[in-house]
């Protein structure tokens, strides 16, 4: 398996022929505007209030005719010792090792604080092409709010408004002179992150017969699957553990993940490109503006992904919550890999341990609610229970893992390949109809007046596979008579891990 990362074997040459350039600052500045302004996208979440970003996130421009990756990154507190300000130092370490320049944003509105002069200081030891954008000076009357940052120490001072997009021209040009000119790559293939964009009305609707060869991809074709699951059931130490990385933050506190984090690994000649998103919360949890940006920017990554590995936590068992996010995925057509997390805390637990009075919220093992001890402690009867609350999703395959340790994960990249093969299959309209002549529909329990005779069938598009039943009178087909026709299909043709769209289409 070979993992395409920023900081892998092939970095240096990489560097060369498409150049990282590296946003950072201390919180709130507005690092993350320049980002999307740079990129021309709304790639990072925005807002007023500190710290919102945290992870790395990567986006890609082209500027004078010139290809460049452009890097954000947390707010930087040198000092702070605190394990997430500790973190994001850490992934803004990585973002300054790749990076070709540097580019240090400041609120010229502010004063200048003790945390910049240290970063400054830091910086100036990176050996890096360093420049400093003075943001939010929106006219040129406030263009004197650059002078008290001269004693940063850094000549190559602009002011800028990442906002409304004064002066990054100007910053933007300065920067192309001071980096590496490019150099022919034969036969490496640049395989950066690009930034995902927002999914339209016309890429979530089904393809038509004409569009169908979109879906129809090979192999080779990128795969996005979406790691989606409500807060803190270890969606970010799923994704470090599939890339064998450590791309994302993990903590212990909920909603860490804000922005969606992506991360390409190239398997068996297969591309798949993992989405952590942030943890869906229930709109009464949500209370700041960048949990409610998080959760909207997650469902809009889920509805572009191809598959989604819904994360479980084993100790908690499936709630309400599980079930809403479970029902996003299965609605807009996404295949779905139940991944149950934290199986070793589980299953290692045995019977729970006897409860002193007065002790009756949580397990202090496995931190399971006092419900949830009732269920079962194997794999089995684990399954049997957790289909039983998701019986919409009774065509996912389930597989048991810690991501912690790494155990059962290795069970996760076959499966993605077969749900890929299974979500872009393909039926012949000759088969299906030969399929038609086998099925007893008076089985399907149906009232008589909704019934429909059947005359064909035909697959009009995959990803999801989507199917076209042409009947003798313009009916909505019953639910009953769907579902039996559905499993039948799948009895027939498989079609693992995948939603299947039936439409109906009357004969004039």
């Amino acid at each position: 398996m070979k993992r395409l990362t920023h900081n892998s074997t092939g970095t240096s040459a990489l560097t060369a022929a498409v150049p990282t350039i590296a946003i950072v600052g201390r919180p709130n500045v507005g690092k993350s505007t320049l980002f999307n302004r740079i990129v021309g996208s709304r790639r990072a979440i925005v807002g007023d209030q500190p710290g919102i970003t945290r992870d790395r996130l990567y986006g890609e421009t082209e500027w004078r005719g010139r290809h460049l990756r452009v890097v954000d990154t947390g707010g930087i507190l040198p000092e702070d010792r605190e394990l997430i300000p500790s973190e994001i130092f850490r992934q803004a370490r990585v973002a300054l090792d790749e990076a070709a320049a540097i580019v240090m944003v400041v609120d010229g509105r502010s004063e200048l604080a003790g945390p910049d002069l240290e970063l400054a200081r830091r910086l100036h030891k990176a050996n890096r092409p360093l420049f400093l954008a003075v943001n939010k000076v929106d006219s040129e009357k406030q263009s004197s709010l650059v002078d008290d940052f001269h004693r940063l120490g850094i000549p190559q001072m602009f002011p800028i408004s990442a906002e409304h997009g004064r002066g990054v021209d100007d910053l933007l040009d300065a920067v192309l002179e001071k980096l590496p000119e490019p150099f022919p790559t034969e036969g490496t293939e640049i395989t950066g992150e690009t930034p995902l964009e927002e999914p339209t009305a016309d890429d979530r609707r089904p393809t038509t017969e004409d569009e169908s060869t979109a879906g129809d991809r090979g192999p080779s074709a990128e795969t996005k699957v979406a790691i989606i699951g409500h807060p803190n059931v270890g969606k970010s130490t799923l994704l470090n553990c599939l890339t064998a990385s450590d791309r994302a933050i993990v903590s212990p506190i909920p909603g860490t993940t804000r922005d969606a984090v992506d991360e390409v690994v190239e398997r068996n000649g297969r591309r798949f490109r993992f989405i952590d998103t942030a943890g869906i919360r229930r709109k009464g949890k949500t209370h700041l503006m960048a949990e409610k940006l998080s959760v909207v920017v997650a469902r809009k990554h889920l509805e572009a992904a191809d598959i989604a590995l819904l994360v479980i936590d084993a100790t908690e068992g499936v709630s309400q919550l599980d079930a809403s996010i479970a029902g996003y995925a299965h609605e807009s057509g996404r295949s779905v890999i139940i991944v149950v997390n934290k199986w070793d805390l589980w299953s290692g637990a045995g019977t729970p341990a006897r409860e002193k009075p007065g002790t009756k919220e949580k397990d202090r093992r496995t931190g399971a609610s006092a419900p949830h001890k009732q269920m079962p402690h194997d794999r089995d009867g684990y399954e049997e229970r957790l289909r039983y609350e998701l019986k919409f999703l009774n065509y996912a395959p389930v597989v048991f893992v810690s991501a912690q340790s790494g155990k059962g994960t290795e069970k996760i990249f076959p499966l993605l390949e077969e749900v890929t093969s299974e979500r872009r299959k393909r039926i012949s309209t000759s088969e299906m109809n030969r399929f038609l002549e086998h099925i007893d529909f008076d089985r399907a329990s149906v009232p008589m007046r909704q019934r429909v005779k059947i005359l064909y069938m035909t697959q009009a598009s995959v990803a999801p596979p989507t199917f076209v039943l042409f009947t003798n009178r313009a009916v909505k087909l019953h639910f009953a008579y769907q579902r039996f026709l559905e499993n039948q299909i799948r009895r027939a043709f498989g079609f693992m891990g995948t939603p299947i769209w039936i439409k109906t289409r009357a004969r004039e």
